[in-house]
């Protein structure tokens, strides 16, 4: 009794409802078409269909001429599910099997498609109670569960509602994620599945189809909302991004729509979401195809994808409509028990009769034999041409569901009850609280083969249909099946689409529609996205040397493995090449015979000097010094070979080490050659003894002393940090890697360097002051030419040495060898040489001796 009066309290804060039971009208406020519809039973379910809708305010998109807050526009497809609740009970009440000896029966009400009507509704079907107009009316029956509603919004009030009182509700088409929630509501169940798996399958579609830019549109309730929240969760962190996001008021002007329209006219987005009730969609659409928007691929929920009264008005602009609907199912005699009506078997609930004047133009008169009230129709057969079965098989599931249940507490066996002292159920009458905890566990199969049962949150396994909008047979849109999607085959299975079977929308036919901010990437490209754009639009960023993308929309590139580099389109990685001076390059070549050449030269200059030496020429010119000149050349000649080939540790150690012994040596011969001219000289003057200073023996120690100096220079350098073999790769060498000789030490490469360069400035200054000195005998101005060749080359060597790239380092370093040797060679021995062979004649002691 408390918990009637507190519903009574709350029904009557919510308003009026009509009511038809029993065969009585108690009404609190009359409205042009409501009431309900009985059948009488052991048990009674309550049902809430919204066949009606309920008008919006005036001025508003409907221009029919109905009163504000009245109910009207028949929805046949709501009446459909209203006539399958009744198709079912009777199924089950003829099953020998489901609740023998056990009738069913239903109390049915319109609720008029809003969330006060479903309220008030709800409240008259659990209390049983209705106020007096005229006369006393008989009270109504009580129900313990209720099957609906199918709205989200008015499902979240009545769960709320009735929830407190634990009076349990099996949806059939309130999706709402949000209806979820087991602590808020702990009596809500359903059949059909919750938004959370709907969403999934767009999310899927969108990745499948490669769809990264796309526009949603929403109502203002809680399925709209629920349903794009649930959405953007399933693409966070995709490539898939909202390219807009509007929402359609729940009292939406046409000028409101209009500015939805040009939204969706104006963006790059070819594909369009729309999560709202079919009265907003068509409202949405027939404006957008009053402004001639037929160019983009829409997306239709569950809300809508079977809606196919659109097609009376749609023609076949939405031809190419992708759907996803719930399992269509048509039930064993379901179809001729909505198609096949008469004259012969009418309705007698007001309910039923107001939909016949309305659906087929019958009126209700009163017969004057009967006294009861007889239609009156144009056609004596009526028929019922479409039939939808996406919802009619889930209420057939929800009442099945409920009898189940019901059936189970019958089978309870004393002592062995759920309850407190193993107390079982009871049932006449049945209490909500007992029904509900049987409906939890309820699990049976259907007719169809189905699994039915509930999970924790109450709600069904994720099953859906995925049709597409086609032009059938005679011109007439048909809503055809192209795919499944089913959450218990897995992430990898679930989704399965027949592409090849789909008709697209825009005007595509069979290609798939483009829509996208920014066309993918090619590989060799990666993405840069926009400033201040969504990560789906970017500009395309060619890679950068050195890296690849192989993949078409990469976000990144990828650095090529060690020896490997990017080819010209930065597609692949390609090993690169290995790159030396070797004695197969045509440099290699060069410097080697040059090389050889030099060594040969010096050769023949040293046998025509130890053949001649005797003569006056060679011996005046103290021809111990130029033998080990001349050997030295030759060394310095043969050294840059060292520098030619693959490096490896032996010879980068050897090719920097003999490079400066032998030059050092040659430069000790060359300047004790001029201390020697300049001493000679100097000691002609009376009283000079500069000569015994200077013999032979002490022009050895001096050569000695000399590169005793750059061995121990080259030892340290060798000690601590020895010249190794190193690979240079990459960045301004391409496709390149350079092995090279790395100095190791910059100090002893330095030095070596330093040194060698000392020696050759002393000598120059000696041969400078030596210039003036008798030409015949004087080697002084060959000397001086010689080391101005050797400074210039080894000066210009240090910025072309650090400037040259790759192998050009190490043929930098032989040529200035090479060069600073021809320069040694050709200026001292070259003019000797050519009075040895060609003028023997001035070979005499005479000429050497002559002014």
């Amino acid at each position: 009794m408390a918990v009637n009066a507190w519903l009574w309290a709350i029904r009557f804060l919510a308003g009026p409802v009509w009511v038809h039971s029993l065969g009585l009208s108690c009404s609190l406020q009359s409205r042009s078409v409501s009431g309900s519809l009985y059948k009488e039973g052991d048990v009674i379910i309550g049902g809430l269909f919204a066949i009606h809708a309920k008008a919006p305010e005036p001025d508003y998109i409907f221009r029919e001429k109905v009163p504000a807050g009245h109910c009207y526009g028949l929805n046949p497809r709501l009446y459909h599910w209203l006539k399958t609740m009744v198709f079912t009970v009777e199924e089950i009440n003829r099953d020998p099997y489901l609740l023998s000896n056990f009738t069913l029966g239903y109390l049915a009400a319109d609720t008029c498609l809003n969330e006060a009507g479903a309220l008030n509704a709800a409240l008259l079907l659990v209390t049983g109670k209705e106020e007096v107009v005229s006369g006393e009316c008989t009270r109504a029956p009580t129900v313990p569960v209720i099957i609906g509603d199918s709205l989200s919004a008015s499902s979240i009030v009545l769960a709320d509602t009735l929830g407190v009182f634990g009076i349990p509700m099996v949806s059939y088409y309130a999706s709402c994620a949000c209806l979820s929630d087991r602590k808020r509501f702990p009596t809500f169940m359903r059949t059909i599945p919750s938004n959370a798996f709907q969403a999934k399958v767009v999310a899927r579609l969108l990745h499948l189809m490669g769809w990264s830019w796309v526009g949603v549109i929403y109502g203002d309730d809680a399925y709209g909302e629920s349903s794009v929240q649930l959405l953007m969760n399933e693409v966070q962190g995709s490539d898939v991004c909202m390219a807009y996001k509007e929402i359609i008021p729940k009292t939406y002007t046409v000028s409101k729509l209009g500015q939805i329209v040009e939204k969706i006219q104006s963006s790059k987005a070819q594909v369009v979401v729309i999560f709202a009730i079919p009265a907003e969609v068509q409202a949405l659409l027939k404006e957008a195809f009053r402004r001639n928007v037929t160019d983009k691929q829409w997306i239709a929920p569950t809300a809508w994808s079977t809606a196919g009264a659109f097609t009376a008005w749609s023609g076949i602009s939405l031809v190419g409509t992708i759907g996803i609907a719930l399992r269509s199912v048509e039930l064993q005699g379901l179809r001729s028990y909505l198609t096949n009506l008469s004259t012969e078997h009418y309705p007698t609930e007001k309910l039923e009769q107001n939909i016949w004047e309305e659906a087929f133009g019958c009126k209700f008169v009163t017969d004057s034999q009967s006294g009861l009230l007889k239609p009156q129709c144009s056609n004596l057969k009526i028929q019922v041409q479409t039939v939808e079965f996406d919802g009619m098989y889930n209420v057939y599931k929800a009442v099945y569901a409920v009898a189940h249940a019901i059936q189970d507490m019958l089978n309870c066996e004393p002592g062995k009850g759920p309850f407190k002292n193993g107390e079982c159920p009871e049932i006449k009458p049945i209490i909500p609280e007992q029904l509900l905890h049987y409906l939890k566990a309820v699990n049976f199969t259907t007719t169809t083969g189905e699994q039915v049962y509930f999970d924790d949150n109450g709600d069904p396994a994720g099953s859906y249909d995925i049709v597409n909008w086609q032009i059938g047979p005679g011109g007439k849109v048909d809503i055809v099946n192209v795919g499944s999607f089913d959450s218990s085959r897995g992430p990898d299975q679930d989704l399965q689409l027949d592409i090849q079977n789909v008709v697209w929308g825009g005007g595509w036919g069979k290609k798939v529609p483009v829509s996208v901010c920014s066309e993918s990437c090619p590989p060799g490209t990666r993405k840069a996205v926009q400033d201040g754009k969504p990560i789906c639009c970017f500009d395309c960023i060619h890679c950068a040397a050195g890296e690849i993308s192989n993949t078409t929309g990469s976000t990144e590139c990828i650095k090529c493995p060690r020896r490997f580099w990017s080819n010209t389109d930065r597609t692949e990685c390609i090993p690169m090449t290995v790159e030396f001076l070797s004695f197969q390059d045509d440099m290699g070549i060069i410097l080697a015979a040059l090389s050889v050449a030099g060594a040969a030269l010096t050769g023949t200059v040293l046998t025509a000097f130890f053949r001649h030496r005797d003569t006056p020429l060679v011996r005046a010119n103290n021809s111990e010094l130029s033998f080990l000149l001349l050997l030295s050349l030759k060394l310095c000649f043969l050294c840059a070979l060292a520098f030619i080939g693959r490096p490896a540790p032996w010879s980068c150690m050897l090719r920097h080490t003999l490079f400066g012994i032998s030059f050092v040596v040659c430069l000790a011969c060359v300047l004790s050659k001029t201390v020697v001219v300049l001493v000679a000289f100097r000691a002609t003057l009376p009283g000079s003894n500069l000569m015994k200073y200077f013999g032979p023996l002490q022009q050895r120690a001096g050569i000695f002393f000399c590169t005793m100096v750059q061995v121990g220079i080259c030892v340290l350098w060798l000690a601590l940090a020895p010249p190794l073999p190193t690979e240079t790769a990459g960045g301004e060498l391409g496709a390149r890697v350079v092995e090279l000789c790395a100095v190791g030490s910059v100090v002893g490469f330095s030095l070596v360097l330093g040194y060698i360069g000392l020696l050759a400035s002393v000598c120059f200054l000696l041969a400078f002051f030596a210039r003036k000195l008798p030409d015949t005998f004087n080697e002084a101005k060959f000397i001086t030419f010689s080391m101005l060749i050797f400074c210039a080359v080894w000066i210009t060597f240090v910025p072309a040495y650090v400037s040259s790239p790759g192998k050009y380092t190490v043929a930098v370093e032989v040529f200035a060898i090479l060069a600073s040797s021809y320069g040694l060679l050709l200026c001292i021995f070259a003019p000797k040489c050519y009075i040895i062979l060609f003028r023997p004649e001035r070979n005499s002691k005479k000429s050497v001796m002559a002014k």
